[in-house]
């Protein structure tokens, strides 16, 4: 189906959400026609943020908002939609769009498995009315679905429609670019270099996905990395748990700028608690980039000063190697904790492949080596 077919019919105005590969067409088609417009489009930072987006659009016109969102998302929608959007409280109505990762039947990474399972259990514990898109799903059956939907929504109530693999396409293309020259694969390189026997946690997509291919080339074991496989945001939550219970060990954290943005009390967290054993390296190139190269907001702000003000000794941005490997050996050195932040193009090889490895043996090997 098209995607402009699926908008036509649901006919809504405001969008907010995270992007997601499955939803790839619907984000393309949004940057597209609204652009980051915060009238009519806003990515948000988690999906909780984007359901208090859709709130406040409600509130402010009395029109129904979209949320669209990877199906992992819908852990961080549960306190909003059962505090605040159910019609027991607030009665807010709203369409949620939701990219269906680990679909049974359907083949996924791990950290999608289980999600995948309860996707539709969760939609309906939180009383949310749901439809299945699939590739042969006509525009005449959503259109009879919505107005089901309607009678719905006009009780104050949310729905969805959950999205198959393939299910949706657009014809548009939306080229994502920014000016940085450093690329993630090569940053990673260079952050290795300077961890040696250190351990690292790094975060969801393509960055752990390159960690494990770099030590594959330099014929390394995978003991000292920590792969975040899920989990978007917490990879310096898990970092920060080890740290203080390692206090002998310096703990590295290679982070993406939307995974820092999706939970940045972490960052206060961290910095209250001052561990000097955290080099905390976040890589900003400004994009949603594992799930297609959506805008975040990271560009338009000042990591480095938000880092500072939540107590980080040691802070600084960098932009080029000569900087970066000057940065890493500060780290290494220091006896504080520092964040490093990393201006990074957008984009990744065609062929990077995925780790060889399960979840449960990174886990094991893992735990072996920082004992």
């Amino acid at each position: 189906m098209n995607v402009i077919s699926l908008t036509r019919v649901i006919a809504a105005d405001f969008y907010s959400g995270v992007p997601d590969s499955q939803l790839r067409a619907l984000c393309d088609f949004l940057i597209d026609k609204y652009g980051t417009d915060p009238k009519h489009h806003i990515i948000a930072a988690n999906e909780g943020n984007a359901v208090a987006l859709a709130a406040g659009y409600h509130l402010a016109t009395g029109k129904i908002p979209v949320v669209y969102m990877q199906n992992s998302g819908e852990g961080n929608i549960i306190n909003p939609v059962a505090s605040l959007m159910n019609d027991k409280v607030y009665a807010i109505p709203c369409v949620f769009i939701v990219g269906w990762r680990g679909e049974p039947g359907v083949h996924d990474e791990p950290q999608h498995i289980y999600q995948g399972e309860v996707t539709l259990k969760l939609l309906e514990d939180m009383d949310i009315a749901h439809f299945v898109i699939s590739k042969d799903t006509t525009e005449i059956e959503l259109a009879e679905k919505m107005q089901e939907f309607r009678q719905i929504l006009a009780a104050g109530k949310q729905v969805a429609f959950v999205v198959r693999k393939g299910a949706l396409e657009f014809d548009g293309k939306v080229k994502y670019e920014n000016a940085n020259t450093m690329t993630r694969e090569e940053i990673i390189k260079h952050i290795v270099n300077f961890t040696g026997d250190d351990p690292i946690i790094s975060t969801t997509g393509k960055a752990s996905r390159e960690l494990f291919e770099i030590r594959e080339a330099r014929k390394e074991g995978h003991e000292r990395d920590f792969l975040t496989v899920g989990s978007m945001g917490h990879a310096s939550s898990i970092a920060l748990g080890i740290a203080v219970q390692k206090p002998d060990r310096k703990i590295w954290i290679i982070d993406g700028d939307g995974a820092a943005l999706m939970h940045m009390g972490a960052m206060a967290v961290i910095g209250a608690n001052a561990p000097k054993n955290i080099a905390h390296i976040v890589i900003n190139n400004g994009a949603h980039e594992t799930v297609g190269g959506m805008p975040t907001v990271a560009s338009k702000i000042d990591l480095v000063a938000i880092a500072k003000g939540c107590g980080y000794p040691s802070t600084v941005s960098v932009g080029s190697f000569e900087e970066l490997d000057k940065a890493l050996e500060q780290a290494k050195s220091k006896d504080e904790l520092s964040l490093i932040e990393v201006k990074c193009s957008i984009g990744a090889r065609a062929d990077l492949g995925r780790p060889t490895t399960t979840a449960r043996e990174n886990k094991r090997n893992f735990v072996e080596f920082i004992s």
